[in-house]
C-alpha cells in the first residue's frame, strides 16, 4: 500500500520534489549538449552509459543543492545517496575505458564550486550561477563525442560553440522574462547577444543563420509579450516560456543533424 495515496496533495507533493528537482529547464540543458555531441561524431554504446551517468550526476547535484538550502535535510539524504551511488556505478567504467574524461574536471571543478556556493541558504541564484550550470552542461559535448570512438576535434569544437551560444542565450532570455522582467537593460543585453549570434552563424551556413534569426526574434518578442500580458487575465507564465524553449531546443538539435556541424 502506498501511504501517499491517502495524504492530501499538499503533503504528498514535497516527497516527490525530494526525488525530482523542479528545474525543468535543466533536462534540455543536458539533452542539447549530449545530442550535439552525437551529431558531431557518431552514435555508440558508451554514449548510453554517459547519458545515464549525466542524468544521475545532475540529480545528485540538484538534490545536494536542495539539501543545503533545506531547513529539514533528512528527507533529502536518501535520494542524494541513491543518485551519488548510481553516478559512481556508471561513471567508474567510463573513466576506466576513457581515462581522458578526467580532464573534464578542470572545467567541472570550478563550475561545480560556483554552483554549490549559490546553494547556500538565503543566496539568490544570480547570473554567474546560471552560467556556471551552462559550463557544467557543455562538458557533455566533447565527452559524448569522445566516447563515440569517432572523435573529430574540429567538429566537437563547433558543436560545443553552438551549444554554448544556445544555452547562454536561453539563460538570458529566460531571465529577461522572469527574474529580470522589469529590467529593459537586461532585455537589451539579451537581444544584443542574439544579434551577435546571427552574425556569427554566417560562418556556418544559411540554415544556422535562419535558426539564429528565429532565436533572436524570440529573445525580443518574449519580454515584450511578458510586459503586455503582465496585468491581464492570462499573464505569461514559466510554463509558456518553457514551451517556447522546448521548441527552440528541438530546432537546434534538428539543425545539427540535418545541416551538419
Amino acid at each position: 500500500m502506498n501511504p501517499s495515496r491517502h495524504l492530501p496533495a499538499s503533503r504528498a507533493a514535497p516527497a516527490a520534489r525530494q526525488w525530482l528537482p523542479r528545474q525543468h529547464g535543466a533536462w534540455a540543458m543536458l539533452a542539447v549538449p549530449f545530442l550535439l555531441g552525437i551529431a558531431a561524431s557518431a552514435p555508440g554504446p558508451w554514449q548510453a552509459v554517459l547519458a545515464g551517468a549525466s542524468v544521475l550526476g545532475y540529480l545528485a547535484s540538484a538534490t545536494g543543492q536542495a539539501w543545503r538550502r533545506a531547513r529539514r535535510r533528512d528527507p533529502f539524504a536518501r535520494p542524494l545517496a541513491v543518485y551519488a551511488v548510481g553516478f559512481g556505478v556508471l561513471g567508474a567504467p567510463l573513466v576506466v575505458a576513457f581515462p581522458a574524461l578526467l580532464a573534464t574536471l578542470i572545467v567541472l571543478g570550478p563550475a561545480t564550486a560556483l554552483v554549490a556556493a549559490g546553494a547556500r541558504p538565503g543566496t539568490r541564484r544570480d547570473l554567474a550561477n546560471s552560467v556556471a550550470q551552462v559550463v557544467q552542461a557543455l562538458v557533455l559535448v566533447p565527452a559524448t563525442a569522445w566516447v563515440s570512438g569517432a572523435f573529430d576535434p574540429a567538429r566537437a569544437a563547433v558543436a560545443t560553440a553552438v551549444a554554448a551560444a544556445y544555452l547562454l542565450g536561453t539563460v538570458l532570455v529566460v531571465r529577461s522574462v522572469l527574474r529580470e522582467r522589469s529590467s529593459r537593460s537586461f532585455t537589451a543585453l539579451s537581444a544584443g547577444f542574439h544579434a551577435l549570434l546571427v552574425v556569427a552563424a554566417m560562418a556556418l551556413g544559411p540554415v544556422w543563420v535562419l535558426l539564429a534569426a528565429g532565436l533572436a526574434t524570440r529573445a525580443v518578442a518574449l519580454p515584450v509579450a511578458a510586459r503586455r500580458m503582465a496585468g491581464g487575465a492570462r499573464p505569461l507564465r514559466p510554463v509558456h516560456v518553457g514551451a517556447v524553449e522546448a521548441v527552440a531546443s528541438v530546432a537546434v538539435v534538428l539543425a545539427a543533424f540535418l545541416a551538419g556541424l
